[in-house]
């Protein structure tokens, strides 16, 4: 451990978890005053941390313009920063692999929490041969998803935090179907009430849609077609967002390629162990710099100290 005292701000809107995790931490024994939650306005409770004197490092999860302005503030005191913010994780599925099997692994990390999650899957490229069989079988699986309470036990997908990201999502749908995509399942919100959306899969997106270029952060997976590695790498690259990325192929020469090209903080080939608490977790390019992790997210948290001492 670094030795530092932490103080949270929580997320206004999932007030209650927070406050489960610091319990827990107090029961393991971490003495009162190390661990601190704060509740309020989000901007007030920026503007008065991250200037004062006492906060010597600035930690943020969430939104690129939000990180953005906390980072410009932060910067304005001198105060060290990890910045994980969003993503837009491209997939990549050669023509090697089992098409269905990969399908079963991605349509699960795809609707977990539905689909908000940095790093969860969006932009699904898929090899032209194997394409028809992968599509079929990740919409067969999303369309087979129960959505509900998320504690009843048999759901397997729940809500979207709150009804802005419903209109978000639908927007993002409307706006890709106007401009040519299908929805091979879904589309459409749930009901009246709840903030419930279909788990949905689009095929024939172009590229001019909202959905391509802007991350949706919710239970949508786009499906597109390549031919060339080469293309699909450039593809791959092409927005601005760089935190994850996934790839599946029996090839070790082409997943050495994909490991060198993709321009991304973490690339996992043919498994999801893409967070794990040994292993640095950060992006680069917009999403952000700095890492939670492994002995980088340690670093980031400590002085070094050259002391000369000539006795």
């Amino acid at each position: 451990a670094a030795g530092c005292s932490i103080i949270c701000k929580c997320p206004e809107e999932t007030p209650a978890s927070p406050i489960g995790l610091v319990r827990c931490f107090h029961d393991a024994g971490v003495p009162a005053g190390v661990l601190n939650l704060v509740y309020g306005v989000p901007a007030e409770i920026s503007e008065y941390l991250i200037p004062h004197p006492t906060i010597r490092k600035v930690s943020f999860t969430g939104s690129i313009p939000v990180g953005k302005k906390l980072a410009a503030l932060a910067g304005e005191h001198m105060k060290r920063v990890t910045m994980e913010l969003g993503g837009h994780a491209p997939v990549l599925v050669f023509d090697d692999v089992e098409a269905e099997d990969v399908a079963k692994t991605m349509s699960f990390m795809k609707y977990r929490n539905a689909g908000q999650v940095c790093i969860s899957p969006t932009r699904f490229f898929v090899h032209e041969k194997v394409y028809d069989r992968f599509v079929g079988k990740f919409a067969d699986l999303a369309k087979s998803l129960k959505v509900g309470d998320g504690l009843d036990p048999t759901s397997k997908m729940g809500p979207l935090a709150n009804p802005r990201r419903v209109n978000a999502i639908e927007s993002f749908v409307l706006d890709a179907q106007e401009k040519g995509a299908k929805a091979a399942t879904g589309g459409k919100r749930i009901g009246n009430q709840g903030n419930f959306f279909e788990p949905t899969v689009l095929t024939d997106v172009p590229e001019s849609a909202r959905i391509m270029n802007e991350e949706p952060f919710g239970p949508v997976a786009v499906m597109l077609r390549f031919k060339d590695t080469d293309e699909v790498l450039a593809r791959a690259n092409k927005l601005q967002f760089g935190l994850a990325s996934y790839a599946f192929t029996k090839s070790a020469k082409t997943a050495a390629k994909v490991a060198d090209t993709l321009d991304h903080g973490m690339v996992t080939i043919n498994h999801l162990g893409l967070a794990l608490p040994e292993t640095p977790f950060g992006g680069v390019k917009e999403s952000g710099y700095g890492h939670e992790g492994g002995v980088e997210g340690l670093q980031v948290y400590m002085v070094a100290k050259f002391v000369s001492h000539l006795g």
